[in-house]
């Protein structure tokens, strides 16, 4: 059995999808009602602890509904097995490259 095949997979999404809307409102409305004034500011929100947590699942949830998405399209139109796994693979490497450069972007800001 392969590990996001079927409904697991489209649950993982919607799940992912989810987190990822209630993420953005919640940035979304810190923004608009309570905008950081100066660099300093922005600087303490964005180290903060539970933001930086809350990020960090954001950046993973977005990255892991991506992957879902494209792995489906890729299976769904390009046929030949080696032309897919390339795609596949350049595509993983990409997302694994994006989401260690958030990771580091979160720890430097953790640690400023």
């Amino acid at each position: 059995m392969r590990l996001l095949s079927g409904q697991r997979a489209w649950l993982l999404q919607r799940l992912t999808a989810v987190y990822i809307g209630l993420w953005l409102i919640l940035a979304l409305g810190y923004f608009i009602f309570a905008p950081p004034v100066d660099h300093a500011t922005w600087q303490a929100t964005v180290g903060h602890p539970l933001v930086g947590l809350l990020t960090a699942l954001f950046v993973l949830a977005l990255l892991l509904h991506a992957w879902i998405g494209l792995r489906d399209v890729v299976m769904d139109y390009v046929h030949p097995p080696g032309t897919r796994l390339a795609v596949l693979s350049v595509s993983a490497g990409a997302l694994i490259l994006l989401g260690l450069w958030a990771l580091f972007i979160l720890i430097r800001a953790g640690l400023s």
